[in-house]
């Protein structure tokens, strides 16, 4: 074939009569020899190419009905675009909502998410079916058009890449079995809850108090403990509320009147309203339980192939940790991933009530060192004691503090204890009026810092401090003398430790704790099981990364974890006691138990030669290696990574911005390099004038107006004067290096010192009023 093409070809090429005797009934051909030219063999091959290439069958036209062709943007851009436009005007109420709902890259992009947590895979965009578009089609058009139907069993517009059952097969009983016992959350229904959240979150974020911490991206237990341990710092009073009641289930006028205050779309309301009444079906429970019958033999399962793995032992472990605050997760009616931002958006009228409040209370006083100022923003004293604040008194500022973890709310009160008990009564009077919650005194204690307030698993208590004051006196004169203060400390709970360890089956005992062992991981090999304890341990060494006593806290859990391990081992090679499984695989059980001697080589010939596995010991078995509890400051405007990355987008793109940083430039007498070299390339295309380095560097040693005459492409008369050195310099450097050197060259000594402006970030050129400076890059 290929010897076939070659002779073909050559013979073509040659020869033009060939072509020219060639008879053919289309049109190219004649196209062909009348372009084709015998002196010119690259034109003659180029149209020999064109003939191969051609083709008779036309292209197919594009489908009108493919769903493919409603997608124009990408999912992720028209998401952006909202947190840019809810970022940018915070207040605006949002009433056309309907529009994000028709837009198909939204549905496609919340396919995408949901199959990658039912499926444990991510699926590209290129890998959806036109049949999965079709039915997400008809998904969305059910949705506008009011048909959708929340829990719905048999009927289904679309449904899981996993799902192959065949209702219109079932048997009755089957039938049945479905329809009154529970069952998972259908797929489509996740499909809608996930569109609904990318359409609610930016809206919600962009209105949401700084004070609440839980179910909001960005935000964390930790970011909460951090806040704490800044802003909490010499409240003596606390009061400490549970309002997690609100999160097992509120009234749905309650929650729509929410919504409405800031959404104002009739759509997206009903849907929420259909998804809160709508009941869900549960199985029934007669009170009888059923007998488990143990089988002698349970034979390991095998997942299919697109079924994502169950999360790990470590990982199970951990979430057995769970403090009291965050144990609890809302789930109301068929909202799943929307109960949370629900929640949110109730208890948001409480942040904003309690922000006034926080105002209204705050009373600076002269003769305070710390809080001082009118706003109560600017806070003085000692720098080198962040936190360090003086004790309080008649004749102190009175100021109070609050933050919201999901339904647990945490109020610091500066002051006398009469101030945090009319606190207390306004605020059960709000929440009976606002949430029709029956609180009292009970569910609101008020305690003083010195008994230690328990919050997210860290006791919050204070430390008096007697840190020793230098400072400057008149006639400078150093004075030192005691000072008496309070420090916030934040340290991990040791006996919720111990109860949460407890609840896991890892030790019995409250006083002497004494190890159980892990016998979930009887059929383990000692590599895998010494590994998953790392896992944990390192998780646990994260979550105390703030505490004040990471370092006993995590050596605890590294005792108790190994004396499990080490029991473990103990039963299942048959050692009988924890000394000799310690004295065969060392303090961090890192060398193996069992190993036959005179049949094989050693382990660590074995381990050499990659024929066995290789087992890590336990980590943090001893204090000294465990890490420092982390004291790194916290900024008073906080805001997540995200947030900051919006905010900062929208300020760049206001013109605002531009138009500030450009009349600051032109105050200070300063040129930009990219001014310098667009009128560098103009003036060079303009007059063929090769400007030297020295003229636009050198600032100092060249007259101003000779320079702006040059800039602005003068007359060549006046381009005449310029010196000997000057043209050798010019000659000497090419425009290209030219453009380089502005662009890098650093500043004059005299620019470098330069003052900042107040306007914006660019340097002041401190010189003198002849003189030229080229400023940073804009």
């Amino acid at each position: 074939m290929h010897r076939r093409l070659s002779i073909f070809t050559h013979k073509l090429l040659k020869n033009s009569n060939f072509i020219l005797n060639t008879t053919t009934k289309h049109t190219t051909t004649f196209f062909l020899c009348s372009h084709f030219n015998p002196s010119n063999p690259r034109a003659g091959g180029f149209a020999f190419f064109r003939f191969l290439s051609y083709s008779p069958v036309s292209r197919r036209p594009p489908d009108p009905e493919d769903p493919s062709n409603l997608i124009k943007d990408d999912g992720v851009s028209v998401i952006s675009q909202m947190w840019i436009e809810n970022f940018r005007e915070p207040d605006r109420i949002a009433t056309n909502l309907s529009s994000y709902l028709r837009r198909l890259e939204l549905w496609v992009l919340a396919y995408q998410k949901v199959c990658a947590d039912e499926m444990g895979a991510y699926m590209p965009r290129s890998a959806i079916q036109r049949a999965a578009l079709e039915d997400l089609l008809a998904l969305r058009n059910a949705v506008l058009d009011s048909r959708f139907r929340w829990g719905a069993r048999l009927e289904f517009y679309i449904k899981s890449p996993k799902d192959k059952t065949d209702y219109q097969s079932l048997s009755k009983r089957k039938i049945k079995a479905i329809l009154t016992t529970t069952q998972p959350t259908p797929f489509q229904d996740r499909l809608v809850q996930e569109v609904l959240l990318m359409i609610l979150e930016p809206i919600y974020e962009s209105r949401f108090s700084q004070k609440s911490f839980a179910f909001r991206p960005g935000r964390t237990a930790h970011t909460a403990l951090r806040v704490i341990r800044r802003s909490f710092a010499g409240y003596l009073w606390y009061i400490k509320g549970d309002l997690s009641t609100i999160l097992d289930g509120t009234k749905v006028g309650l929650v729509i009147n929410a919504l409405i205050r800031d959404v104002r779309d009739k759509k997206v309301i009903d849907l929420l309203k259909a998804a809160l009444v709508t009941p869900v079906i549960t199985t029934k429970d007669d009170g009888v339980e059923k007998k488990k019958k143990k089988r002698k033999y349970q034979k390991k399962r095998v997942l299919a192939e697109d079924e994502p793995k169950p999360d790990p032992y470590w990982l199970e472990t951990f979430f057995g940790f769970a403090p009291e605050e965050a144990e609890k997760l809302p789930s109301w009616g068929h909202c799943g991933i929307l109960s949370p931002l629900l929640a949110n958006v109730c208890l948001d009228e409480l942040d904003r009530w309690m922000e006034g409040k926080i105002k209204d209370f705050y009373h600076p006083s002269k003769t305070d060192v710390i809080w001082n100022s009118p706003e109560g923003e600017a806070e003085q004293g000692n720098t080198s004691w962040p936190e360090f604040v003086p004790t309080s008194g008649p004749d102190k500022t009175r100021k109070m503090d609050y933050i919201r973890y999901g339904g647990h709310i945490l109020i610091g009160v500066r002051g006398p204890r009469a101030d945090a008990a009319t606190l207390r009564k306004q605020l059960i009077e709000f929440c009976d009026q606002k949430y029709m919650l029956k609180l009292d005194n009970e569910s609101l204690p008020i305690e003083h810092i010195t008994k230690g307030i328990m919050f997210l698993d860290h006791v919050l208590c204070r430390r008096v401090v007697y840190p020793t004051l230098r400072y400057t006196a008149t006639g400078g004169k150093i004075i030192s003398e005691k000072g008496v203060g309070t420090l916030l400390s934040v340290t991990a709970s040791l006996k919720q430790c111990i109860k949460q360890f407890r609840k896991l089956s890892f030790l019995k005992g409250d006083r002497d704790p004494d190890p159980q062992p892990c016998f979930r991981m009887f059929h383990a090999t000692q590599a895998h099981t010494n590994a998953q304890m790392n896992k944990f341990l390192s998780t646990m060494v994260e979550w105390y990364k703030y505490a004040d006593n990471r370092k006993k806290i995590v050596n605890f859990c590294s005792y108790i974890l190994r004396g499990s391990l080490a029991k473990l081992y103990a039963a299942k090679y048959k050692l009988r006691s924890r000394a000799k499984v310690y004295k065969i695989g060392s303090r961090n059980l890192s060398r193996p138990l069992k190993e036959k001697k005179g049949q094989s080589p050693e382990y660590h010939n074995l381990l050499r030669m990659g024929l066995v596995e290789s087992i890590d010991g336990l980590q943090y078995t001893r204090m000294s290696l465990v890490p420092e509890t982390d004291y790194s400051p916290f900024p008073n405007n906080w805001r997540p990574d995200h947030e900051k990355a919006l905010l900062e987008y929208i300020r760049l793109d206001d013109p605002k911005t531009i138009e500030e940083q450009r009349s600051c430039i032109m105050d200070q007498g300063l040129v930009s390099p990219q001014d310098y070299i667009s009128m560098l390339v103009w003036n060079y295309k303009r007059n063929a004038i090769m400007m030297d380095q020295l003229s636009l560097v050198n600032s100092g040693s060249i007259n101003t107006e000779r320079d702006q005459l040059l800039l602005l492409g003068s007359n060549q008369d006046k381009l005449e004067h310029r010196t000997k050195e000057e043209e050798e310099n010019g000659e000497r450097f090419s425009a290209s290096q030219i453009a380089r050197s502005l662009v890098i060259h650093p500043l004059s000594h005299a620019e470098s010192q330069a003052a900042p402006c107040a306007r914006c970030s660019f340097g002041e050129a401190n010189q003198k009023p002849n003189s030229k400076a080229v400023a940073c890059r804009a």
